[in-house]
């Protein structure tokens, strides 16, 4: 049963990748009362899609695009998603929980479990743009998928 899940999220992911160029930007990056202001990523939902196998879960998603030297406040993301990472471009910094910080470059992948902190989240250059596909698997009528905290 988990093979055939995670082949279909395989499959998924990879046609996530070739819609990138298809799907019109909506951003979804959404956030409580914070300041907005150290927030440089456009985030842009670039597929969802409602797991036949597994009621009331859904596949969504995101292409994550830092300027040079851009970053995300710490975050924390809906308490049901799970998150598989994928940087198409460039390299990320990243700090999830209490975990050491990690550099990712271009064809590397991480993942975030339901409830994980995101403690650094930024562009590890100063010079080039970074973009990742960060596929959700999450509740489906889970509509915030990212809380920003207040600096």
């Amino acid at each position: 049963m988990f093979t055939r899940f995670f082949s279909r999220v395989a499959f998924i992911t990879l046609s996530i990748f070739i819609a990138l160029s298809i799907f019109a930007t909506l951003p979804v990056f959404a956030a409580s009362a914070n300041d907005l202001s150290a927030d440089t990523s456009k985030v842009t939902l670039v597929f969802e899609h409602a797991l036949p196998n597994v009621s009331g879960k859904s596949v969504k998603g995101l292409l994550v695009e830092y300027p040079p030297g851009g970053s995300t406040p710490a975050h924390t993301h809906a308490a049901s998603a799970f998150i598989y990472a994928t940087v198409l471009e460039g390299a990320i910094r990243s700090k999830i929980n209490d975990h050491p910080e990690q550099v990712y470059h271009a064809g590397e992948n991480f993942f975030e479990l339901p409830g994980d902190h995101h403690l650094k989240s930024a562009n590890a250059s100063d010079t080039q743009p970074l973009r990742l596909l960060a596929v959700f698997i999450v509740d489906t009528n889970e509509e915030n998928l990212t809380t920003l905290e207040d600096e």
